[in-house]
């Protein structure tokens, strides 16, 4: 082969200038050379067409996932220290568990005695998960169910609760959910009472861009409420939320500024506030049942968001809140991001408690 080339090299014409040389036209033999170039070049590229939809499908079957996962696990930890409680009491998952056992064990999650009879009334010796469930779902059921299709515009929700309960923060991730929803939001700052309120709130608003109503420390409650709902309806808002004071130097005050900043909000749009949520600090367990009946004896509560549930190993407080109270929780909150907030499930709280102890 080397003595091929070289051969082939020394007949070569030495000296040959560009116009002497001439260009054939490609032979067959030639152009079914190109063909078989361009062939490997289509494959190719029809195959990274095929990896790039391989890739989206993969990305959506991955959100599909994320999508259902949140709820599972966001109730499994807010759970996570009363599960943790239990298991002293049950170090291992049974098929059946002793009436005297379960008993036991919805008292130290916190369930109040009376609700803890009417849950195990009539219940074998030996019970089962299903048995246990179906009692357990029941107790939500004094709740009324609330129609949240065909909000009025603006929709507006009035946020009550003592100090310290995660008033603010709870306003900001409802907030944050309605946006997630593509619906516009105004905030508005109504417990002047405390100067370190109405700068979380505007921290918070600018956090997740919201525009907020706000006054000076001390200024008039329901002069920020009326502003805010009148902003909202003239720049055709969609969820107008308003902070409360929770605190002030008597109940009796407190009571007369809530009833005032309903009225002044119902002038501001007819039948304003549409909502008037209570926030319940978690980790208070039935100490906040007292609590929620003084609110709801001031301003008849409509409904209920639960916080910090996962700070408390207290979580079978919430089958006394609902059912003493007989209001639909809405929300529970866990952790302090603008994502730790779901729509509260019975079914879901009550599997997840008993994913701890049932096989």
């Amino acid at each position: 082969m080397f003595s091929f080339f070289k051969k082939k090299k020394k007949e070569e014409p030495k000296n040959t200038s560009v116009e002497e040389i001439e260009v054939d036209e490609p032979s067959s033999s030639t152009q079914e050379d190109i063909k078989v170039v361009e062939e490997p070049t289509k494959i190719q590229e029809e195959v990274q067409e095929i990896n790039e939809e391989k890739e989206e499908v993969q990305e959506i079957i991955k959100d599909k996932e994320i999508e259902k996962k949140p709820k599972k696990s966001f109730f499994a930890r807010a759970l996570e220290k009363t599960l943790g409680n239990l298991s002293s009491i049950v170090p291992k998952k049974l098929e059946k568990i002793e009436f005297d056992v379960i008993e036991e064990l919805l008292i130290e999650s916190d369930m109040e005695y009376e609700i803890v009879e009417k849950a195990m009334d009539g219940l074998p010796d030996m019970i089962t998960r299903a048995q246990l469930r179906h009692r357990l779902v029941m107790l939500f059921e004094h709740a009324p169910n609330v129609d949240m299709s065909n909000l009025p515009k603006p929709f507006v929700q009035l946020i009550i609760g003592v100090n310290g309960a995660g008033k603010t923060t709870t306003i900001a991730k409802l907030a944050s959910r309605y946006k997630s929803e593509n619906k516009s939001v105004i905030l508005g700052a109504g417990d002047t009472f405390r100067a370190a309120a109405i700068e979380q709130l505007s921290i918070w608003a600018s956090k997740i861009d919201v525009p907020i109503i706000k006054t000076q420390q001390g200024h008039d409650p329901s002069a920020v409420a009326y502003d805010t709902i009148s902003s909202a309806v003239a720049k055709n808002i969609d969820h107008c939320i308003i902070d409360t004071a929770g605190r002030l130097q008597t109940q009796t005050n407190l009571n007369k500024e809530l009833q005032k900043i309903v009225k002044v909000c119902n002038k501001a749009m007819s039948n304003a506030p549409h909502q008037k949520l209570l926030i319940l600090d978690g980790t208070q367990g039935n100490t906040a049942i007292a609590q929620a009946k003084a609110f709801h004896e001031m301003v008849n509560v409509d409904g209920i968001i639960v916080t910090k549930l996962d700070g408390t190993s207290k979580g079978g407080a919430l089958f006394s809140v609902s059912n003493q109270l007989e209001l639909p929780i809405f929300f529970i909150g866990v952790g302090e991001s603008k994502e730790d907030l779901i729509p509260f499930s019975p079914d879901e709280f009550v599997d997840s408690l008993l994913d701890g102890i049932y096989l």
